[in-house]
């Protein structure tokens, strides 16, 4: 994962140090779970020697573990991702409102911010059906592809999305994803211009999402919130008309309650 400084600090005030050690921590994830000391070195691209004394220090801290060859991230790290949440108090005062709006549409609620070229979960309320959307906070998604990730993107400033749309892996992940930076750009100020996203089977075959912006009290977009469902259930049409207006009143009713 990228660590690298985009706010511009002197060098005499960046901590290499802690970037490397962060950099351990990001390098495991769902399909490297457990690595090696060499796996790891690799993946944080850093020498085995540096690798290991980070490695250590984490094990020290508690963040990670090892049995002598495998090592694997420990509870603790969830830490780091709470007192993320806990210090928004977004999330907490949307929850009520994506309970409602959950139960009114009998479809699954989530909210998520960008970060990087994906977008994270930072809320979510399920339906209560047996088989559903394997979704949880932290999960990260690309944003290009998502109704979340574009109402975010197109919040972007123009140089800001250019920066995007040349760096961002857009990968066809179904025959629907749009990938052709010029035409992404073009769907992305329909999203602007409309105040919402609807992405039809772009990130997997048989789902649909529509979403919105949450923003402050001085406009500025903090999040955005969706409702997603399978195809079987709900058409694109009708997402736009069931869907869309509860789904602005909940985007609504969490801005006044940050007041």
């Amino acid at each position: 994962m990228d660590l690298t400084v985009s706010t511009g600090i002197a060098a005499r005030d960046f901590s290499t140090s802690l970037a490397r050690g962060l950099r351990v921590i990001v390098a495991f994830d769902r399909d490297h779970p457990e690595m090696t000391l060499s796996d790891v070195a690799r993946r944080s691209d850093m020498t085995r020697a540096a690798a290991r004394r980070y490695l250590l220090t984490l094990c020290e801290l508690g963040y990670v573990t090892g049995d002598g060859k495998y090592f694997r991230l420990t509870p603790r790290v969830l830490q780091l991702g709470y007192a993320f949440l806990t210090s928004m108090h977004l999330w907490e005062r949307a929850q009520p409102f994506m309970e409602r709006l959950t139960e009114q549409v009998n479809e699954s609620c989530s909210i998520s911010v960008l970060e990087g070229d994906d977008i994270v979960y930072v809320a979510r309320v399920p339906t209560k059906r047996i088989m559903s959307v394997a979704l949880g906070i932290g999960t990260r998604l690309p944003a290009y592809c998502t109704s979340m990730g574009r109402v975010l993107l197109a919040d972007l400033r123009p140089a800001e999305l250019d920066t995007y749309l040349a760096r961002a892996r857009l990968a066809p992940l179904t025959p629907h994803t749009v990938t052709e930076p010029d035409a992404l750009r073009r769907v992305i100020g329909e999203v602007r211009q409309n105040g919402y996203a609807l992405v039809d089977q772009e990130l997997e075959i048989g789902l649909r999402s529509i979403a919105v912006p949450i923003r402050n009290q001085a406009g500025r977009v903090l999040a955005a919130m969706n409702v997603s469902g399978h195809v079987s259930r709900v058409s694109a049409e009708e997402m736009r008309q069931r869907f869309l207006s509860p789904l602005l009143y909940a985007a609504d009713g969490i801005r006044m309650a940050m007041s």
